[in-house]
């Protein structure tokens, strides 16, 4: 069947146990998660030794697994295999036979990261009828912030939304990575202040509060020329810290943003915030955005930021510099 982390973790905790899960997905958090809870909690330490053993695809086979898998545990109620990056097994679909018909007291965890079973073949069928197969996407860039504020939600902790975008642009959609920043952050919490605030994320993971590219696409959607113009002679400055790649990507999923809330026939905040998908917080930012760039002017935008992305990658243009190009660009978009 398939299920959630959540409900899987659930059920691990009261014991209920299947005998095949079966974790793929591009998106490998939660499958480490589910992977670790069953390695540290399912046997005692002391049926460990006998009980809980570790594959590697590259190392072993199908029919190694499942003739593993077809012992008995030694003096526990359970064995725990856990095969990792069974990605690399080679004819994976052979796992149906055993999991037709898989041992009660054997747990068999099988971590097919950044794939995922092709659902017509016989092995994700008998996986979703009789076993539990969890599939984990990786997420978009617009379904971050919530994840990040669902996540410190759970702490118990609050985080401003300019906060989780900056997060979000600087760490991008590797879970594993956000984690591990945000409970760095949570160790620097002030003592009962349960908020964390962009000053706090600046202070402590390094990312500049001022200098970013969520910065720069809030300046030129104020028309704020000065604070733009500081904005890139910053990332001019620093060119390995703020790739003009990655800035041109991030004002193109902006004005294409601007541009879907022109056309909008219901501009209510509410509405606005779920089609464009972010946070209300920041529907005032398109709002004012769209009043400064119209239709033809935010068309012409994406056409100059798809130029500049070729000129960046050398076609058009084999001699500016990569701030000379940000320059020029930015230049352009607030004079338009």
């Amino acid at each position: 069947m398939t299920v959630s982390c959540d409900k899987i973790l659930s059920d691990l905790r009261k014991r209920i146990f299947r005998p095949v899960y079966f974790l793929a997905g591009e998106e490998p958090y939660y499958i480490d998660i589910i992977t670790s809870f069953i390695e540290e909690n399912v046997l005692e330490e002391s049926e460990k030794s006998f009980n809980q053993i570790v594959l590697y695809g590259e190392d072993t086979s199908v029919p190694a697994i499942t003739e593993l898998s077809r012992r008995f545990p030694m003096m526990a109620s359970h064995q725990v295999i856990i095969v990792r990056e069974a990605q690399s097994l080679k004819k994976i679909e052979d796992l149906n036979m055993y999991a037709e018909k898989p041992l009660p007291s054997t747990i068999l965890v099988i971590n097919y990261k950044y794939k995922t079973l092709d659902k017509r073949t016989k092995l994700y069928k008998t996986l979703d009828k009789d076993a539990v197969y969890f599939e984990s996407p990786r997420l978009r860039d617009y379904q971050v912030p919530a994840w990040i504020e669902r996540y410190l939600m759970n702490k118990g902790i609050k985080i401003r939304p300019d906060a989780s975008a900056m997060l979000t642009e600087y760490l991008g959609t590797d879970l594993h990575k956000i984690a591990n920043e945000l409970d760095k952050l949570l160790i620097t919490l002030p003592s009962g202040n349960p908020l964390i605030t962009t000053e706090l994320i600046e202070k402590n993971i390094g990312i500049s509060k001022d200098y970013n590219n969520f910065e720069l696409q809030k300046a030129i959607g104020e028309r704020n020329i000065l604070k733009a113009n500081m904005i890139i002679q910053h990332f001019a400055n620093n060119p390995k810290d703020n790739p003009i790649i990655v800035t041109i990507a991030s004002l193109y999923s902006y004005f294409s943003k601007v541009l879907t809330y022109h056309y909008l026939p219901d501009k209510s905040k509410n509405n606005v915030a779920a089609v464009l998908k972010i946070n209300p917080f920041f529907v005032r930012d398109y709002e004012q955005a769209a009043s400064f760039y119209n239709v033809a002017k935010t068309v012409y935008i994406i056409s100059l930021l798809r130029t500049y992305d070729m000129k960046s990658k050398g076609f058009g243009d084999l001699s500016s510099e990569a701030g000379d190009l940000l320059k020029e660009l930015t230049f352009k978009i607030l004079h338009i």
